[in-house]
């Protein structure tokens, strides 16, 4: 485990996006290897989501962020796929409807939270009001906060806000796991272009995605508050470079399968009026022609 918090954003405030490496390192595994460790992680995960289910006492919480095309769609199909439909739940976060900007800005992705026994993704997620409203702080207006407001202290009160909630939620045995796949404007660029060429890709194309490539800087400023804010033990950030997707997916599948172990969680022993049920269906089972 110690190999994987190389990607973990320290909770001391010093991350800096300009440091966080968007490309495996030198020493990174090939395709195929990465390919091999996803898979092994995908089984551990499979495995343990039925103990958390069956222990239902806790529940996990994975949140993706990153620019568009840093491949979170993606990367939560691989990390989620032997999972059990029944114990897994994604939700993803677009524009704000009219009654979700009635209420207040963590209230549309507190209803959707996992509870107990059941893994809960967010693609996209409460973060979007620190990210995106933040870049574009013209969208407040649809929200009719409270005058005056200052947009100075704004995002300070934001990330407490997140920081109470997400520790409040780690209390009540929500594990919270929470990626940002770093995606180079370079690689970014690339996979656009891609969208372009290729017909299976096309109808991921979208001109409003192009046109944020001009605010590239505001939105690394907005991501480096935003994780120097808001890791902590109990909900810590990973930055995850993006531009090698089997290196990203297999980094993500790993460290998931890590906080799973973590929780140490064995499947519930029946109690003795259990175990005297099971013997009477037993009994009645043996009973029949």
């Amino acid at each position: 485990m110690k190999e994987l918090e190389s990607d973990l954003v320290p909770y001391d405030g010093s991350f800096r996006v300009g440091r966080a490496p968007a490309r495996p390192p030198k020493d990174a595994p090939d395709e195929k290897e990465c390919r091999r460790r996803l898979e092994k992680s995908v089984a551990r995960i499979s495995e343990m989501q039925e103990i958390l289910y069956a222990h239902d006492s806790h529940a996990l919480l994975l949140i993706f962020q990153g620019m568009d095309a840093s491949g979170k769609d993606g990367t939560i199909r691989a990390v989620l796929s032997g999972v059990n439909p029944a114990g897994c739940q994604v939700f993803s976060f677009k524009t704000p409807s009219p009654e979700e900007l009635d209420h207040d800005f963590l209230w549309r992705t507190t209803r959707c939270l996992p509870e107990r026994g059941r893994i809960g993704v967010f693609n996209r997620s409460h973060y979007e009001e620190v990210l995106v409203v933040r870049v574009h702080p013209e969208y407040l207006e649809r929200q009719n906060l409270p005058a005056p407001l200052r947009l100075h202290k704004l995002w300070d009160k934001r990330f407490e806000s997140i920081r109470s909630h997400e520790r409040h939620l780690a209390r009540q045995g929500t594990v919270i796991l929470k990626f940002w796949l770093n995606v180079s404007k370079q690689e970014q660029r690339r996979r656009f272009v891609s969208r372009l060429e290729d017909p299976a890709k096309m109808w991921k194309y979208s001109e409003a995605d192009v046109a944020e490539r001009r605010h590239w800087r505001e939105y690394m400023k907005a991501y480096e508050d935003a994780l120097r804010h808001t890791s902590r033990p109990w909900a810590p950030w990973y930055a995850i470079p993006a531009d090698d997707k089997p290196y990203m997916r297999m980094r993500v599948a790993a460290i998931v399968a890590g906080a799973m172990e973590r929780l140490r969680l064995k499947r519930p022993a029946p109690d003795a009026a259990q175990r005297a049920s099971l013997a009477r269906m037993r009994k009645l089972l043996d009973a029949e022609p």
